[in-house]
């Protein structure tokens, strides 16, 4: 039987602006791993070396590490300067070595509107390579998360990017929540045997097909079990990284970031449980 054990991460941006109140609600859901996007409001990209510095202590602080970085590169039309797009991904690599991880996740780049997406496959492949290249260089690995809208939202146009640059410094986010809302029908059927070789780490979501909107894992038509079953016999070594888009109303009928990603923890961990999976225990110096 497998020793194979999953580590869960979360984008605590979705719960709090404030890092604190991110990393403080983690702690209580024994999630010991930050996926960092944005704190005190502001994109990583745009945080200065100190406070990157006090993102590093009060992650510390709280015992959590950092799985990766969220960036927002390749978010971006791809008729923007590639030059600027540059810029950020090269501070990305100080933030993430600052923050000790090597995984930034990246984006394949919208084309112009109304364009066709396979006219500008090429352009984007080729942008990526070069990201890549430069990734290689300072020991970094891009994650490329598909995505509703851009050149690589379909399994086919994530494999061409993925297979042409064939690297191990690009490696693939799988969402199946954003396959589903791009209109791609049961993601881990269609899609594992050309991606799952590629894939570096999981974000996790469900989303229903008949109308778009955003689930816990579980109650979408994602496939995240399958998803994990799959992880599981490939005996993944990434992050299981929960992403919810608050979704959670409370007693009150507002909507709840922190009861969000409780909500969103638990039905993770219910999947997990009910396939007889665990849980990889927390680094020692987290206990």
């Amino acid at each position: 039987m497998s020793s194979m054990q999953f580590r869960l991460s979360a984008f605590g941006d979705e719960i709090d602006q404030d890092l604190s109140r991110q990393l403080q609600l983690l702690q209580d859901l024994n999630v010991y791993f930050l996926e960092f996007r944005s704190a005190w409001g502001k994109n990583v990209k745009d945080l200065d070396d100190q406070e990157i510095a006090l993102v590093s202590r009060t992650c510390q602080e709280y015992g959590i590490a950092v799985s990766g970085i969220g960036s927002p590169v390749g978010k971006t039309p791809i008729k923007n300067s590639f030059e600027t797009e540059l810029q950020v991904l090269q501070r990305m690599f100080v933030v993430a070595e600052k923050l000790g991880t090597q995984n930034i996740r990246i984006f394949s780049f919208y084309p112009p509107e109304g364009a066709d997406k396979d006219t500008y496959l090429d352009a984007a492949t080729s942008c990526l390579s070069y990201m890549t290249s430069q990734a290689e260089k300072a020991g970094m690995v891009l994650m490329l998360e598909n995505d509703e809208g851009l050149v690589g939202d379909t399994i086919e146009r994530c494999y061409a990017i993925l297979s042409t640059i064939n690297s191990p410094h690009l490696r693939f986010a799988w969402d199946g929540a954003n396959f589903v809302q791009s209109g791609v029908s049961d993601p881990t059927t269609n899609g594992w045997a050309k991606l799952g070789p590629f894939v570096g780490t999981a974000h996790i979501k469900d989303a229903r097909s008949a109308d778009h909107t955003r689930r816990a894992a579980g109650e979408g038509d994602a496939q995240i079990s399958e998803l994990l079953q799959a992880l599981y016999a490939a005996e993944f070594q990434g992050f299981l990284a929960v992403e919810p888009h608050p979704f959670w109303v409370d007693g009150q009928g507002e909507l709840s970031k922190a009861g969000g990603m409780t909500y969103a923890v638990n039905a993770l961990r219910k999947l997990l449980a009910d396939l007889q999976y665990t849980e990889a225990a927390p680094p020692l110096r987290q206990r």
